[in-house]
């Protein structure tokens, strides 16, 4: 039987949150105080929690905290705690208690993984996300990669994946044998691949280890432009930067093609699996219709077009677009060395409003829908089909 706490977080879409700082005009120290807040403004905590409960609201399925996206490098160990606490005290009073939560790590030094997750599930945190170490990339083969990962797994308090992002850790190579070796491992219960080589996606997702335990090792993509094509050779979802300011479209297009996979059939859901219980989700899909195919792949189209602006100008553009689009944050809430705002502010955002406007048309019919407003996002644990409320004397949904 699976451990109840040694699971993969449940399939969807999660967000990789950006981290909000206040503006340095907020600080009314001394002189002093102003230049360091200036430099390093301090986390705006409120805001932190908010944006995390318009997602929860909105059917995303987690949140990634303290990632690449969450300019972790930029942040010590207590604004980590802090802002790890503030988004679940939040997610808890807004009335989504175990709301999945993964905290990201960023250092090379073993000890400090391990510290830093340490305070991740005092804080709230039920996974973590850690990084791979690439500091002398040029030097690391896959046997070290491996043993670093197991020393990690071996003392984490809290189940982690392997998150590979070869632009922020020195181009450090994990071919798919460093992944097949330490999938078995029973505190490491998955990866985020945040590069495009889809063919190292499958030899991942579809490796037999994986295929055949898949409450044990699940893989998610880093990048909602080909969240389709991997969910194809078996990724169960994204973790996407842009689903912080779409989280409907990019939760609608995971929907539908979990359905045209088949997906849910092959998961037991998070509550089941916690209670101890072997029951699978059986019923499943009924399959895509031709209409939901379309639909599909017009929506895979928009969200390739639209992360364009991701891929252009990282967390500074993530951020640019959940202050102008949502109103959470200030577009020049960064850390330096990044430098808040795009480059050409207003001209250069106006580039974008063709492929934006698409999406933002999308995300708010899918936003003003009443047969989807307010619907519970698929395996959340609360989630139960029309078949199981007539199990337990409840009529089913209005149609």
């Amino acid at each position: 039987m699976v451990a109840p706490d040694i699971i993969p977080p449940p399939p969807g879409i999660y967000v990789p949150v950006p981290t909000f700082f206040k503006p340095a005009s907020t600080s009314n120290g001394t002189s002093a105080n102003a230049y360091s807040s200036a430099t390093t403004p301090p986390p705006d905590l409120e805001t932190q929690a908010a944006h995390s409960v318009y997602l929860a609201e909105r059917g995303i399925r987690g949140l990634a905290l303290l990632g690449s996206t969450g300019e972790a490098v930029h942040l010590t160990n207590e604004e980590r705690k802090s802002i790890l606490k503030a988004c679940s005290e939040g997610l808890t009073k807004a009335g989504f208690p175990d709301y999945p939560i993964i905290a990201g790590t960023a250092s090379n030094s073993i000890d400090e993984v391990v510290l830093q997750l340490e305070d991740a599930k005092e804080a709230g945190a039920q996974w973590g996300l850690v990084l791979a170490p690439g500091y002398f990339a040029g030097a690391t083969r896959p046997n070290g990669v491996i043993a670093w990962y197991t020393a990690v797994a071996d003392r984490s308090p809290i189940p982690i994946m392997i998150y590979h992002y070869p632009g922020v850790s020195n181009n450090v190579k994990l071919p798919p044998s460093v992944y097949h070796t330490l999938a078995p491992h029973p505190n490491i219960v998955g990866c985020k691949l945040s590069h495009g080589d889809a063919s190292v996606h499958a030899q991942i997702a579809l490796h037999p280890y994986v295929r055949a335990n898949p409450l044990s090792f699940s893989t998610f993509t880093g990048l909602g432009q080909h969240l389709l094509p991997v969910m194809a050779v078996g990724c169960v979802g994204a973790i996407d930067g842009s689903a912080g300011f779409f989280p409907r479209t990019v939760v609608r297009l995971w929907t539908l093609a979990a359905k045209a996979e088949g997906l849910p059939s092959c998961f037991k859901t998070h509550e089941v699996v916690r209670r101890g219980s072997i029951g699978l989700w059986e019923r499943g899909m009924s399959g895509i219709s031709k209409d939901e195919r379309k639909e599909l792949r017009d929506l895979q189209y928009a969200v390739s077009s639209m992360e364009e602006l991701v891929v252009t100008h990282g967390t500074v553009g993530i951020k640019e677009a959940i202050s102008r689009l949502r109103k959470f944050g200030d577009v020049e809430g960064t850390r330096l060395p990044l430098m808040g705002g795009l480059p050409g502010g207003d001209v250069e955002w106006a580039k974008w409003a063709p492929v934006i406007d698409a999406v933002e048309e999308i995300e708010t019919r899918l936003e003003n829908n009443p047969g989807e407003k307010g619907k519970p996002a698929l395996f959340s644990p609360t989630f139960k089909s029309d078949d199981e409320k007539a199990e337990n004397g409840a009529p089913p949904a209005a149609k």
